[in-house]
């Protein structure tokens, strides 16, 4: 078995109590988790670390366009090249899904240190912080 430590240990997100203490994430599954916190840090957001996050909010109620889909995918290469030294991505595409209001972003990446190929699919809400039926 090969020896995969180097690629991290940290707390799982969401962040759980278990009777032998708090649950962890190791490996592919915390570089899994550190990006979806990325992507849902907006900039600012974290005191210490200022520029860390994804400004994906500047995005909510936009309508959907290449426009759109261009300016997700420039950003979420952006935050990730910046802030996740342990990935290179490869791909970032930008769906519609069955629901207008959402879209899905999902992100291929290679793993630096085992040239691991992985997929994250991260949905993106519209209308964020509405709901249509009040």
């Amino acid at each position: 078995m090969r020896d995969i430590s180097f690629l991290g240990r940290g707390w799982s997100f969401p962040v759980m109590f278990l009777d032998t203490g708090t649950k962890m994430s190791e490996f592919e599954e915390d570089i899994h988790e550190s990006l979806r916190i990325l992507l849902m840090t907006y900039p600012g957001e974290r005191t210490m670390r200022p520029d860390f996050g994804c400004r994906l909010r500047d995005y909510c109620f936009e309508s959907y366009s290449l426009r759109l889909i261009t300016l997700i995918q420039s950003e979420v290469r952006r935050a990730i090249l910046m802030n996740e030294p342990r990935v290179d991505v490869e791909n970032v595409n930008v769906m519609e899904s069955e629901k207008k209001e959402v879209l899905k972003v999902e992100v291929v990446y290679v793993v630096r240190s085992t040239n691991s190929r992985m997929n994250l699919v991260f949905p993106f809400y519209l209308n964020e912080a509405t709901d249509a039926s009040i």
